[in-house]
């Protein structure tokens, strides 16, 4: 009965893990309809600006602020020089778009850091393992459940309790009528498509210590974040928490199960969840 205790809480980390990966993609397409396939190369780049400062030298706390800080200052300037330009687009170009930019900044990690892949130490505070009884589970996975949980907390509160939540839902609703209002949707724009970058980013650090970092690992996390948000409902912020939770539990209890389908049944399950509820477990049509 343990092992299926520790996969169930592992499967709580996962998810932890996948809706803060998976919650700025879901907001960018909540508000600005884009079809943002580089969403898993800012998880990249998030995973060896943590790999780079460590290496350097620097605090991993630190590397924990200011890894999204700095793809998020990056996404932002990608929105405006790029991104913005083709909103108007059909969904078709986007993808083209922005798979484009993923398969630029993926060979950009590769020159700079090569093909291989490298390890990152979680910082020594949280280094070893926390017991309870017969229950041993390693103290970073802890971590990671605990920021998720920070992250679910503050994004709501934002989004839900404050002017700038209100505009986004609102946005989401109907950007032009934000628009008549009087307010700089562009900007309001830059300002959502860098926060979703940067919460992929953020994803990427937390990520870095428990898999490492290759630069390949994008393409995984940008598949693993379109299933979450499928599942949650697209553009829903409290569909991305239930998503990824449904998700990192069932990719955990299976890899116990059917070790061998442990992955593939993570996409069964979004498809059982679409046809019971096509729009997802707490999407909107």
């Amino acid at each position: 009965m343990n092992v299926y205790l520790l996969q169930l809480v592992n499967g709580i980390g996962l998810g932890m893990l996948y809706f803060v990966l998976a919650v700025g993609l879901s907001i960018i397409f909540g508000l600005l309809r884009f079809v943002n396939f580089a969403h898993g190369a800012f998880f990249l780049l998030g995973a060896y600006g943590c790999f780079q400062l460590v290496d350097m030298g620097l605090n991993f706390w630190l590397t924990l602020v200011l890894g999204p800080l700095i793809v998020g200052a990056l996404a932002w300037l990608v929105e405006a020089v790029l991104f913005r330009k083709v909103y108007h687009l059909p969904h078709e170009l986007h993808i083209l778009i922005t798979v484009g930019l993923a398969l630029v900044l993926q060979e950009a990690v590769i020159t700079v850091w090569g093909p291989s892949g490298n390890n990152v130490s979680p910082p020594a505070l949280l280094q070893g393992v926390v017991v309870w009884g017969h229950f041993i589970y390693p103290t970073y996975r802890l971590f990671v459940i605990g920021v998720g949980a920070l992250m679910a907390v503050v994004l709501g509160a934002v989004l839900e309790g404050t002017r700038l939540g209100a505009i986004v839902r609102a946005g989401s609703e109907s950007a032009e009528m934000v628009a008549l209002l009087g307010l700089n949707i562009r900007r309001i724009f830059s300002w959502v498509f860098a926060l979703g970058a940067a919460t992929a980013a953020l994803a990427g650090v937390l990520a870095a210590p428990i898999r490492g970092v290759d630069p390949f690992m994008g393409v995984e996390a940008l598949g693993i974040a379109f299933v979450v948000v499928v599942v949650g409902g697209m553009g829903s912020f409290a569909g991305a928490l239930a998503g990824g939770l449904l998700v990192g539990i069932v990719q955990s209890l299976m890899s116990v199960i059917w070790p061998s389908g442990a992955n593939l049944m993570i996409y069964v399950a979004m498809a059982l969840v679409l046809l019971l509820r096509p729009n997802g477990l707490l999407g909107r049509a």
